[in-house]
């Protein structure tokens, strides 16, 4: 099956490249860890030029041989590689937007290849506090085809991210920094003195650590819930190896808790790495959420609809 499409997902420690066929069909995928801040140094020669810079040294060996075969194929990437401190910067769009207004405003890099690499602008809102996404845009429009007028789509992660859409269009979002903060209190904390790594999940300290999130102790707020992480351990009521997960369960039940009301009443759909998805699903359904799904292939999905958008490919090729 002919390619039509390299797509690339190109974070900040990560790069994963796709060879999408027709109707965006996946014909072949790399993952390397060449993300922007992880970038190769070694030169070596790329179409006849010694070259130096990381950026096309990743680019190369991500999808090279792929464009040595096919020369014409056109590139999308999303993600960090479009940030200040990415490749090229795109500009960041306003909310609202939808897959036309983005595939319109695709920004350009011209490698040593000679091949155009087309990089997905990030969004921003700037209603109250400003916010911002990069790559999150990409995975949520990829999850859209045949959703109702309204939905809310989760991204775990390190920086959460909570969108809602209207009528395919990404109206408003909000970021909770859940698993970074997460990482730094497990490891340099007080509170991560006394955990220990479990063999399997402890799902009844997990729920436990959601309930206490959405209790009346809860309503005091993340800063005075935290110090339960020890209090309890202290006590006797968890083991060192619950205490991760208890951990967890808090933090992921005191950002469930700031969700609006009415999202309790609109299709979730999570999108990330299925163990986390799994994870937020379960603490989604003690919150009395209960229209939850997870989805799969978000971003080469939207890499490819954004590209239709653009004319890099056109839509007879789809059928």
């Amino acid at each position: 099956m002919p390619a039509q499409l390299i797509a690339l997902d190109w974070g900040t420690s990560s790069l994963r490249a796709y060879k999408l066929g027709p109707a965006g069909v996946v014909l072949e995928q790399r993952a390397l860890a060449s993300g922007i801040m992880h970038l190769p140094s070694q030169p070596r020669e790329i179409a006849g030029v010694c070259c130096s810079d990381g950026f096309e040294l990743a680019f190369d060996a991500a999808c090279g041989d792929w464009l040595d075969a096919q020369p014409g194929l056109p590139v999308i990437a999303c993600g960090m590689v479009g940030s200040a401190q990415g490749w090229s910067e795109a500009a960041y769009r306003n909310t609202p937007v939808d897959v036309a207004s983005l595939g319109q405003a695709l920004h350009r890099v011209r490698s040593v290849r000679g091949v155009d690499v087309h990089i997905v602008p990030g969004v921003i809102e700037q209603v109250g506090l400003p916010n911002v996404m990069r790559g999150e845009e990409t995975q949520v429009l990829g999850v859209l085809q045949g959703l109702g007028a309204e939905v809310l789509i989760g991204l775990p992660g390190s920086h959460s991210k909570w969108v809602e859409v209207v009528d395919g269009c990404i109206t408003h979002f909000d970021t909770f920094m859940t698993g970074e903060l997460f990482g730094v209190l497990s490891k340099h904390s007080l509170l991560g003195r006394t955990q220990q790594p479990a063999e399997h999940f402890q799902a009844a300290a997990f729920d436990r650590g959601v309930r206490v999130a959405l209790s009346a102790d809860g309503q005091r707020g993340v800063l005075s819930t935290l110090f339960s992480a020890r209090t309890l351990g202290l006590t006797g009521e968890l083991a060192p190896d619950q205490q991760p997960d208890y951990l967890s369960g808090l933090l992921i039940g005191h950002e469930l808790a700031g969700l609006p009301g009415a999202a309790q009443h609109k299709p979730i759909i999570l999108v990330g790495a299925a163990p986390l998805c799994t994870r937020y699903q379960r603490a989604l359904g003690l919150c009395g959420f209960a229209h939850v799904s997870l989805a799969q292939e978000a971003s080469e999905r939207g890499l490819w609809q954004l590209a239709l958008a653009a004319g890099l490919i056109q839509p007879a090729m789809e059928a």
